[in-house]
């Protein structure tokens, strides 16, 4: 049948499920990453959690081809581990592939998530009439998937695309990597939170802070262009050193819909280098749901 085994690692949860050959989810699932247990208790649990699944759904492991796993980075997917995740510290160093295989005996590709979300892009969202785009996922920090010539470039240790902590502002503070002005720092859902918080003296969520701005909270307006700005400051760099035709923007902030879309192509229009760079176009991703599920899959599904 040629299904696939899709597993999406993250921070607060753990998305799972299979992905047919023509990308529909066939059956899915999540689980909270716990993290008080060992990161073997997890994988133990995410295992069972699978099996249960098939078991429901019908499905036997006979008839898939492999499991794909996104993960966050930084990692290391020639050795299967990751190697020190910030959100994900008592995860580091363990490997993962290996721990995954003596529970489920298939083969086992593991990428960068937002590496993965770029293929499935490729393969059934934004991208599918690009050989040279980039996707960009800004939610909690930010990160980005780079397909060029026609394949992904994942980087000698599968950490290529960790665009969150280019520097674009060195006065926007020091990142939690220990740089000053690191992109995820001052443009992602959670520097948009840290922010808006800090201007009102209040706790406020990204998404408030947007609804503010588009009601006319000054403090708010002038926050959210600002971080548009920088969106597209980022962009324009990878746009300069990477010569895409098309930049897919996902994650929660890209949420927010043609504002940002707007902003960024402008800023995009008006100072990336090349004139053949100012046309790039900046669109959102078409996988939002269960977008890191069928990445995880198109690992499986998908040459790359």
């Amino acid at each position: 049948m040629g299904i696939a085994v899709g597993i999406d690692i993250g921070g607060t949860k753990v998305a799972f499920g299979f992905v047919d050959e023509k990308g529909g989810v066939l059956a899915k699932g999540s689980l909270k990453t716990d993290l008080s247990v060992s990161p073997g208790e997890m994988i133990t649990r995410i295992a069972d959690a699978v099996k249960q699944l098939a078991e429901q759904n019908g499905l036997s492991f006979s008839d898939m081809k492999g499991i794909g796993v996104g993960a966050p980075g930084p990692l290391d997917t020639q050795n299967g581990k990751l190697t020190c995740p910030p959100n994900l510290k008592s995860w580091w160093d363990f490997p993962v592939v290996e721990a995954l295989k003596s529970q489920l005996p298939l083969p086992i590709k593991m990428e960068n998530d937002a590496t993965a979300a770029a293929l499935a892009e490729k393969w059934l969202g934004a991208a599918q009439d690009s050989d040279h785009f980039i996707f960009i996922t800004i939610s909690t920090g930010i990160g980005a998937g780079i397909y060029l010539h026609g394949k992904l470039l994942t980087g000698s240790t599968g950490n290529a695309g960790d665009a969150g902590h280019m520097i674009v502002d060195p006065a926007g503070g020091v990142c939690t990597c220990g740089q000053a002005g690191c992109w995820e720092w001052i443009a992602s859902g959670t520097a948009i939170t840290r922010q808006a918080t800090e201007l009102l003296g209040r706790d406020v969520t990204s998404k408030e802070a947007f609804q503010l701005a588009a009601q006319g909270d000054s403090q708010m307006s002038e926050l959210v262009d600002r971080v548009f700005t920088y969106i597209g400051m980022g962009c324009v760099s990878l746009i300069n050193i990477l010569d895409p035709d098309k930049i897919v923007i996902g994650g929660g902030v890209s949420q927010v819909g043609e504002p940002l879309f707007a902003a960024v192509q402008s800023y995009v229009s008006k100072y990336a280098l090349n004139p053949s760079g100012r046309q790039t176009a900046i669109v959102p991703a078409q996988l939002q749901q269960d977008a890191g599920l069928i990445g995880a899959a198109a690992l499986i599904q998908q040459s790359y």
